[in-house]
Formats: structure tokens, sequence, C-alpha cells
């Protein structure tokens, strides 16, 4: 159907740009299902969130049908970070491993994780896994500034990393988001200034953060924790078939409107 348009060009998977990074909260079996038969051609990976991997009662079968579709999964970096405390971790890399899981997520958004020790182990763990690394905190108290957010950033994916990903919480409302859910334009413009983009993956629950994060970078900038429900809707903006983001708008942010500050 998309030859009735002239739209913005889309990545297709396998994609390195132009992710679409799913948060699942707790779908079922047939949940995947649904998801893989309307949207699957637009998830990228998919996040079973928090913790929640160690408490669901189909999660066997779901990793493996979303496997079947040729969905990657990924666990909750918050399980990451217990187990490193609580000196779990090789039981956690052979869960993963037993699932099938060929994705792993490296974050110290809850616990304290001294960085020389987190580059370490993103290190070791890219050996044999697809790392996702996280940088921010999930406390919206806590303001870093932006060139400190460049060097992890960019000592991350020099340790092996393959996308870092710019914390917001759920939520949308802490890390590169001030409490209400208002980007950061300033921060993100001092990253995508020294990092590329295609090397980031900004968590983006809330439509008006999809809308300026695809207005300022583009239809396949990589976006992450996206709603199941959200994703078919997701696309369109990408697309350019909605109002927010039709009629040449796309990219066209920064050029009009400039860039607040911090």
């Amino acid at each position: 159907m998309t030859e009735l348009l002239d739209l913005p060009e889309r990545t297709t998977k396998p994609r390195s740009t132009g992710l679409t990074h799913v948060l699942d909260r707790g779908l079922s079996v047939s949940g995947v299902d649904a998801l893989a038969e309307v949207v699957g051609d637009y998830v990228d990976i998919v996040k079973l969130g928090w913790g929640t991997a160690v408490v669901t009662g189909n999660l066997e079968r779901k990793v493996a049908r979303y496997l079947e579709h040729g969905i990657p999964v990924v666990l909750g970096g918050t399980l990451t970070e217990l187990a490193v405390s609580q000196d779990r971790l090789d039981g956690l890399l052979e869960f993963s491993t037993r699932l099938g899981l060929e994705h792993i997520e490296v974050s110290d958004g809850t616990i304290t994780l001294p960085h020389e020790e987190k580059l370490e182990l993103i290190e070791r763990l890219a050996r044999d896994f697809t790392v996702l690394s996280e940088v921010g905190s999930k406390d919206d108290t806590k303001i870093m500034a932006p060139y400190r957010w460049v060097e992890l950033i960019q000592s991350e994916l020099e340790a092996g990393a393959w996308k870092v990903i710019t914390e917001a919480r759920e939520s949308g409302t802490s890390g590169i988001y001030r409490h209400d859910g208002e980007v950061r334009m300033g921060l993100i413009d001092e990253i995508v200034h020294a990092v590329p983009p295609e090397s980031l993956l900004f968590e983006a629950p809330l439509k008006d953060q999809q809308v300026w994060f695809i207005r300022r970078l583009g239809a396949n900038v990589n976006l992450g924790n996206v709603a199941p429900d959200d994703v078919l809707s997701l696309e369109t903006m990408r697309l350019g078939l909605r109002s927010d983001t039709a009629l040449g708008q796309v990219g066209a942010e920064v050029q009009e409107e400039g860039v607040r500050g911090e």
C-alpha cells in the first residue's frame, strides 16, 4: 500500500537503524501472536520489562513464540543489575542462553555500579551476546551534565555495546526527560552532536516524545519502551501518515524552533 503515496524511506528488517523497541509488561502467548500478526514487520526487539521474566507464568512459551516470529527478546536491565548485586550473573546468563536469547541489557539505573566495572561487564558480555547498555538514572532528581552523558555513552560503545539506550523509565519522566515528560532538548542536541544517532536508542514511551524525535532525527530514529498497542501508531508517524509528522515535518523541528537550553 505504501506505493500509493510518496513516503519517507524506511529501513526494513533486520534493521540496525529505525528500530522500534517494544516493552512487554505481561503479554500472553496469544497476545504475542496478535502483535506479530498486525505489526510484526515493525517490531525489532522486545524487552520483558524489569524482572517480569522471573514471575510470568508463560515465559518459555512466550519467548519461543517471539523467536518463532523472528522477534528478538531481551530481559530487563533491572534483572541484570539485581543479578550483579547478588553475585548471580552466571546464573542469569545460563538462564538467558537456555531461553534462546541473544541480547542482554546492561544498566546501572537502580544499583550503584562503578563505571569501570560496568565497562568490564559490557566487554565480557559482548563476547557472547548483543549488548544494549543504558545510560541515565531512573531517579528524576539526579541531573547529569550533557558532557558526562556523552562520555559515558562513548565509552560504553567502545566497550562493545551494540546500542546505548538513553534512560527515560517506562513513564518517560526521567533521564532525557523532565519530570513532566518534556524532552531535554539541549541535552539531546549535545548527545547527537557527539554520538551518531544510529548508535543510540532513545526511550520514548509517550506519543509527544516520539513525535519530537521523528521531527528532530527523521523517520529512522531508534525508539524504545514503546507499548505494544502503540507500535502501529508510531509507524504511521514515522511515515508521515498522521498530522503530527505529515507534510514535510519530519526532521524539520530544529530548523523551525531552534534549541531550548537545559
